[in-house]
């Protein structure tokens, strides 16, 4: 079993990196100083975003591993586990920029972070960024740096958490990028899609599972929720949630048609557990209940 090395601080991480810790809550590191590595799993109790200079084997999520390539940013959140295995060891090279929960606590940045989907994407959803790309990457990395070489004062840290917020800002526009031009990835997934919720409900995978989440669609078409859910509102400009309720509306105004079943009967085989979630559902989406819909039509 490879070793499980668990980075809770800055200090921890900047250590297995051979990094001088300058600020106890955040750090830019150069890799090529770290030391040869070839095979560890790593707990993240930190925001880790890493360049990656150079192929470094196989970078995996549980059981599910993928090809790790030079030139591509990753992110990491706490409380993910990550593994990297090569079949020999390699001299890491690249960039990293780490920082601590605590470290944007009570910023407009602690109070966004969550809304960067991509701290949760699976590993082959990682951003592959163009020279001019790499450029951005790296000024505001250096300015990071700079910020951390230089004593500490008043201005420090809103000075350091406006730059992560700028970094991440645009990542944010080079993913949107990415959505766009990487068409042998994301080609036909709304497609995909349609077809798994068609399957689904022809099935009787409702009786038995239930109503179909975003995370079992996402699953399916091996993609994390918050990539599916972006790749799916860049495409229709709707969740993958709200995709899933008018299929189900829409089959529900179906079989409201159908005179011999009840709506309780029906509310079941859409997969509802209880009937009036459906009625509630049916009256927020249409204007009106499900039996006020089968008198009126």
């Amino acid at each position: 079993m490879d070793e499980l090395i668990r980075f809770e601080s800055v200090t921890t991480y900047n250590e297995f990196n051979n990094q001088e810790t300058l600020h106890p809550l955040v750090t830019a590191i150069d890799l090529s100083k770290a030391h040869p590595r070839q095979k560890y799993k790593m707990y993240f109790g930190l925001y880790v975003i890493i360049l990656k200079d150079v192929k470094c084997g196989d970078l995996f999520y549980g059981r599910n591993t993928y090809d790790y390539q030079e030139g591509t940013l990753v992110f990491f959140g706490p409380g993910q586990v990550v593994g990297v295995r090569s079949e020999e060891e390699f001299q890491p090279q690249g960039y990293a920029i780490a920082f601590h929960p605590d470290f944007i606590k009570g910023t407009p940045l602690g109070r966004a972070i969550h809304e960067y989907g991509f701290f949760s994407y699976n590993t082959n959803e990682a951003l592959h960024i163009s020279q001019r790309e790499r450029e951005v990457v790296l000024e505001l990395i250096n300015k990071i740096q700079y910020e951390l070489e230089h004593a500490i004062d008043k201005h420090s840290r809103k000075l350091v958490v406006s730059t992560i917020e700028l970094f991440l800002s645009y990542c944010l526009r080079f993913y949107d990028r990415q959505f766009i031009t990487r068409e042998d990835i994301n080609s036909g997934i709304l497609e995909k899609f349609e077809d798994l919720l068609n399957k689904y409900f022809q099935s009787d995978m409702p009786q038995e599972l239930g109503l179909p989440s975003v995370n079992y669609c996402a699953d399916m078409l091996n993609l994390s929720a918050n990539y599916f859910g972006e790749l799916i509102k860049k495409e229709t400009g709707r969740s993958p949630h709200e995709y899933i309720q008018e299929r189900l509306i829409d089959l529900a105004k179906e079989k409201i048609f159908d005179p011999h079943k009840s709506i309780s009967q029906i509310a079941y085989e859409l997969g509802f557990k209880y009937p009036q979630h459906f009625s509630r559902l049916f009256k927020q989406r249409v204007g009106s209940t499900p039996n006020e819909y089968r008198t009126l039509n």
